[in-house]
């Protein structure tokens, strides 16, 4: 009985431990937001050392969407703090886990079907963290974001987006689960190394098929035409050995107006990928209105006469909402070079391959943590498990709550790294003889996505996983940084 009250006493201190660091870690966010918002608020001029950089119409857009975008994120939060108090003072979690031994228990499984009860508890986890999020997502991409020029959805494109968007994940989620937690079960005293390479398979081969065989789920990717763009692309990747095998064109502009690039593959098959908002004489929103709309702009010889990428089904003018723009969009052809040079100086400084060391690495720790943890009772009795000590919820606990100061500093590390990695890549380019250009096409970017320049030197170090727009700038003219 003794030993009872003390395991008791102590699931209370860890229960009330993972709840005060929590709101702790709220408020600090909070905090942080606070003294941004006061640099939105006051900041009401162009300043002096921006004013050969952003106008002043652009400025103050950026600076009323970012605030609109600030005090939404501080209501979302708050909301997403309190349910999840709420969840956990009121049983939410063991209450589900009853509720998917019901339901498996209506088709016949009992208590030792373990692994298909924890699959119906993601099922039914995932799809009410997806309903109670829906209205929160509605608002920013129908208020904030259509208020401020950026969506292009229409309700419903918005639905059934989301819907497909649930049932690939849980296409995805719920095999994956289902083989690790076997995985656990079986591997003996060394499941977590075994469990460590099940994950590190898994992500690989998502990272492999993304961009191929579930990006285009919901987008649709077209290789980029052949011209003068694509013949540049293709010299500048084989002046540093980059393994190119295809670019494409992914239609972003049926989701929103802001713009992108990125690579992806492994070894010798790496592919390039450029929303058509990013290509200024490519993206749809820089015809809509225009005499000959749909036709490709002549600015550009390698896309002249080619067809713009036909829609998908889902987005053509009944599902989707392209709107007139004021001014061109995106960058030119050697921008765009310039930013595949920022981008391709991250796979010649090995950055791509130090982050998924760091994260396996993370990854190998925090299953091998969870082996020594996954036996102390105290842990599930502190969240409502009496009985019973599911694997699945393990991990939960362990990963989501036990470990959360650790993923709070880790994530901080990770922010740092990603600036000075960023810093790196800007260098790169400008010794690719790409510097004016860089410096051109952040600007545009930064307008076009409606960046705000100015911000708080605490939240900037906390969050920014980018450098400041004036600091990369500064950088790129060979300024040195403090």
């Amino acid at each position: 009985m003794l030993q009872f009250l003390a395991d008791l006493s102590v699931s209370y201190k860890i229960f009330y431990s993972v709840l005060l660091f929590s709101w702790t870690v709220y408020l600090w966010e909070a905090y942080l937001a606070y003294r941004q918002r006061k640099v939105y608020r006051s900041t009401t001029h162009v300043p002096t050392e921006l004013g050969k950089i952003m106008d002043t119409e652009t400025f103050e857009k950026s600076r009323l969407y970012q605030l609109d975008k600030s005090t939404f994120s501080f209501w979302s939060g708050l909301y997403s703090e309190t349910e999840g108090t709420l969840i956990l003072l009121l049983g939410g979690i063991p209450f589900l886990w009853k509720l998917s031994g019901v339901l498996i228990g209506r088709a016949g499984l009992g208590p030792e079907y373990e692994i298909t009860q924890s699959l119906a508890f993601l099922l039914l986890a995932t799809l009410f963290s997806a309903v109670t999020g829906m209205p929160w997502s509605m608002y920013n991409t129908f208020v904030i974001e259509e208020k401020h020029g950026f969506n292009q959805q229409t309700l419903g494109f918005f639905l059934k987006d989301a819907v497909k968007k649930f049932v690939v994940t849980q296409c995805i989620l719920l095999p994956v689960t289902s083989l690790l937690l076997y995985i656990i079960k079986i591997g003996g005293d060394y499941f977590f190394i075994y469990a460590w390479l099940f994950t590190l398979g898994v992500s690989l081969v998502l990272v492999t098929i993304y961009a191929d065989y579930i990006a285009p789920l919901f987008d649709k990717f077209t290789p980029l035409p052949d011209g003068e763009l694509k013949g540049n692309i293709e010299s500048m990747a084989k002046s540093i050995s980059f393994p190119l095998t295809k670019v494409y064109v992914v239609e972003g502009s049926k989701r929103s107006s802001h713009s992108n690039a990125y690579f992806y593959g492994f070894f010798k098959n790496k592919r390039i990928v450029l929303f058509d908002t990013l290509l200024e004489d490519y993206s749809p929103l820089n015809k809509a209105g225009e005499p000959g709309a749909g036709e490709p702009g002549l600015g550009d010889p390698g896309l002249e006469h080619q067809p713009i990428p036909e829609h998908s089904g889902e987005s053509d003018s009944t599902e989707n909402k392209a709107k007139p723009k004021n001014k061109k969009q995106g960058c030119n052809n050697p921008e765009i070079l310039a930013v595949l040079g920022h981008e391709l100086g991250h796979w010649k400084l090995g950055h791509t391959v130090k982050n998924i060391v760091i994260s396996q690495m993370n990854s190998f720790l925090c299953f091998f943590l969870f082996a020594v943890l996954i036996g102390r009772k105290e842990l599930f009795t502190a969240f409502g498990f009496y009985d019973s000590q599911p694997t699945l919820i393990g991990l939960m606990i362990i990963f989501q709550f036990i470990f959360s100061p650790y993923n709070e500093v880790l994530s901080f590390c990770l922010t740092v790294l990603s600036r000075r990695f960023e810093f790196q890549a800007d260098a790169f380019a400008r010794n690719m003889g790409k510097a004016t250009e860089l410096y051109s096409a952040l600007i545009k970017l930064n307008k076009d996505n409606l960046g705000f320049p100015v911000a708080d030197w605490l939240f900037s170090m906390w969050h920014y996983s980018h450098p400041p727009l004036l600091e990369r700038l500064r950088a790129l003219k060979g300024v040195k940084q403090d």
